[in-house]
């Protein structure tokens, strides 16, 4: 092979590698991961009072979402449930969800009957598995994740939260307006 068909070869695979290039930026998805700005895991777990699996991305599209990563045994997440119920029942109407998901390794009745106990009417779904840790990079229980309405993470909370306070009923109310 002379040099001028070995420089068309060279030219040919950057040429290919360029297009690949342009066509991964110009029609992949969007990263995704467990940061502020990224889109949220599309991470799968199942709903307690239905038994149906929902993605916790895709499950609440074009809604601003709550997710949180939570336990039965968890007393901090216990404490901040009340909360979460009246946040929800403040802003539901309006495009808002809570995701609210058990890690317990207990069966699913035991989660829905902690979800009976404090009058919860909001999504309570289970994640037997805990792998939602790892999908999530969550430090503990409780952590959230608040979601906009394309499913981006725009809030991080570590530990019990003051759901209904009024720094976050406007947290809420901004991202509802976007």
């Amino acid at each position: 092979m002379g040099p001028s068909r070995q420089w068309l070869m060279v030219g040919l695979v950057v040429a290919g590698l360029g297009l690949g290039a342009w066509a991964l930026t110009r029609y992949a998805p969007p990263p995704e991961g467990a940061q502020i700005g990224m889109r949220a895991p599309d991470y799968r777990v199942v709903n307690v009072m239905t038994g149906d699996s929902i993605g916790l991305r895709s499950g609440y599209d074009g809604k601003v979402v709550l997710i949180n990563v939570w336990a039965t045994w968890c007393i901090p997440c216990r404490k901040e449930m009340p909360s979460m119920e009246r946040l929800w029942s403040e802003f539901r109407r309006e495009g808002f969800a809570i995701a609210a998901v058990s890690v317990d390794d207990a069966p699913a009745e035991k989660v829905r009957a902690f979800a009976e106990e404090l009058h919860l009417t909001f999504d309570i779904l289970h994640d037997r598995s805990n792998n939602i840790q790892p999908a999530y990079q969550t430090l503990g229980v409780p952590q959230s994740y608040l979601l906009d309405r394309q499913g981006r993470i725009a809030h991080i909370e570590i530990g019990e939260v003051e759901w209904d306070s009024d720094a976050n009923r406007a947290r809420i109310a901004e991202l509802l307006a976007q």
